[in-house]
């Protein structure tokens, strides 16, 4: 058989590509570009807000997050809407005009205004796949896709190609083995298309498609990023255990291992019904058989550690099996997961939270925290956490573009015409006022110009002092080498867990910074700090690495360069 990749193998020099420096980057880019991702991105995020809605076939959950001016993430809507007419065992997509129906219901209710929705497919409904192939640039990627039957290659699918909707996203690129792994998530489009349908039912817009187990990683890394934990930021691992799905999720940097734990019909109902100890019993050990072989296979492949498994479920009783899985399982931690752990709860929102089983609400929760991020200004956010699998993203991703800039021109307009009548009123008002000081005599105009002349003097001898210290100024190399207000703005964005290890600056408008960080959340907001300061027009990630020479088993630091560039002053 012919190598699909051959063409492109050929292409390929052996020796790793030197990266691209910012300065580089940064004329690629041009000023335009560099304008939209950091005005423009900032902005469109912003008013693109975003409500998360979860789909059963027995409620509608929904929620909405935002920050406020401390940086504290508030709860701003939550509305559970539990409704009947569905036939046990019956599914979401098999009662669309139901759901549509009680999803415009709930929205009513809950007095929810924002039309943006994301919504996640159950793990069932989605191929997850880690693939590897030859390293490639970002547009021989997009190349091979669209002419070589990659996915065909790669994935082998058994179904036409052409009834799924794919979100591709590369999570690590082997320079050393010439190679990459690229994350392939899809769904067929039917599928697809009926979720949107009962969205637009229910009167709002789908923009994010997301697939429930990685709501829920995006739900547990944001909670831990709240909360100041200090777990490793490179694995996660999530039980789901339930009457709907079961499957155990390990994402190790970045690569998603997902095994499915199988549960008989009859173990459902004793899930739905039973409060038989013994048969509960029977349950968890038929159950942690799977679970166990599930953490086994990852610990001596990676050899890495599992310490704690997070624990999401739909069962009000899920403690008393918490209880039985400890018992069969001494060497892994079951930690119920509280996705609201650290959020601001608003005083009208308590009771609508209020249960012992919060992690309940994960899913909704995750998909609440999501951004639709139109310019790419959090384009460096890992994988696992920009999952769409929208088919017409790239149609309504334009349309929120072209949003933007219409609200940007609009508020540029608005503001031209503001200035104008604000430079046309202090003209009139000045004349008016010399009017005024004409007709207060002769007296009023020697104290005037007495004063007057006080200050003319007073700022020829302000502006001999400001002369004398710039000649001084110019004659110290030091200020010529480094923009000394720029360093104390950098200093005061550093968070408690990053460290820097060197300082570069060129000269003129780029500023280097290399350091160490806990955790991707710690560089992230790191580098968000530095966009939200004055003299410094962009931040963003040049690298992430792990530094050398880190000891095995000892907590895992991410090294990192971010490329600063200076405001013209």
């Amino acid at each position: 058989m012919k190598n699909p990749f051959a063409n492109l193998l050929k292409k390929k020099d052996a020796t790793p590509k030197p990266e691209v420096g910012a300065s580089e980057k940064k004329k690629k880019g041009g000023f335009f570009d560099r304008f939209l991702k950091n005005r423009l991105g900032k902005s469109a995020i912003k008013g693109e807000e975003i409500v998360g809605v979860e789909l059963t076939p027995q409620e509608i959950r929904l929620a909405q997050v935002s920050s406020n001016k401390s940086n504290q993430w508030v709860l701003d809507r939550f509305f559970v809407h539990k409704f009947e007419g569905i036939a046990e065992g019956s599914t979401v997509l098999e009662n669309l005009d139901k759901v549509g129906d009680e999803l415009k219901l709930a929205l009513q209710r809950s007095k929810i205004s924002t039309t943006n929705a994301a919504i996640a497919i159950p793990v069932t409904s989605a191929i997850i796949r880690v693939v590897t192939a030859p390293l490639m640039t970002d547009e021989e990627l997009n190349t091979a896709i669209k002419s070589d039957s990659l996915w065909e290659n790669l994935v082998q699918l058994t179904d036409n190609l052409a009834d799924y909707s794919i979100f591709h996203q590369v999570i690590n690129r082997d320079k050393t083995g010439n190679t990459m792994d690229i994350l392939f998530v899809a769904s067929k489009l039917s599928d697809i298309n009926n979720y949107t349908e009962i969205i637009k039912k229910g009167g709002l817009n789908a923009v994010i498609i997301d697939v429930k187990c990685f709501a829920l990683k995006s739900a547990v890394d944001q909670i831990n990023q709240i909360s100041g934990s200090i777990e490793d930021s490179n694995l996660t691992a999530v039980l789901e255990f339930g009457l709907d799905e079961n499957y155990v999720m390990i994402l190790y940097d970045n690569n998603p291992i997902i095994t499915d734990i199988f549960i008989r019909g009859q173990d459902r109902t004793t899930l739905r019904e039973s409060n038989n100890q013994e048969e509960m019993e029977a349950l968890v050990r038929r159950y942690m058989t799977q679970v166990k072989q599930a953490i086994q296979d990852f610990e001596t492949k990676y050899e890495k550690r599992i310490r704690n498994l997070k624990i999401t479920s739909n069962l009000p009783n899920v403690e008393e099996y918490l209880g039985s899985f400890r018992k069969n399982m001494t060497t892994t931690g079951f930690l119920l997961f509280d996705p609201i752990e650290g959020i601001k709860i608003p005083a009208q929102l308590e009771n609508e939270i209020k249960m012992d089983n919060r992690s309940y609400f994960s899913t909704v929760m995750g998909l609440a925290f999501r951004k639709l991020d139109v310019f790419g200004y959090y384009k460096f956010v890992t994988a696992v956490k920009n999952i769409n699998l929208l088919p017409n993203r790239e149609n309504m991703i334009a349309q929120k573009k072209a949003k933007a800039f219409s609200n940007f021109a609009f508020k540029g307009v608005v503001g031209i015409v503001a200035a104008v009548y604000i430079v046309l009123f202090g003209l009139a008002f000045w004349n008016i006022s010399e009017l005024n000081e004409k007709v207060a005599g002769y007296e009023q105009v020697v104290q005037e110009h007495e004063l007057k002349t006080k200050e003319k003097n007073k700022y020829a001898k302000e502006i001999g002092i400001i002369s004398k210290s710039l000649e001084l100024s110019n004659s110290i190399s030091s200020n010529k080498t480094i923009n000394f207000r720029a360093l104390a703005q950098i200093a005061s964005a550093v968070p408690k867990r990053v460290k820097f290890v060197s300082i570069e600056y060129n000269g003129a408008d780029l500023i280097i910074l290399t350091g160490t960080a806990y955790s991707d959340q710690d560089i992230l907001k790191l580098i968000s700090n530095l966009n939200n300061k004055k003299l410094i027009s962009q931040a963003s990630l040049a690298t992430m690495t792990l530094p050398q020479g880190q000891k095995k088993g000892s907590q895992q630091m991410k090294g990192f360069k971010i490329a600063c560039i200076l405001e013209q002053v």
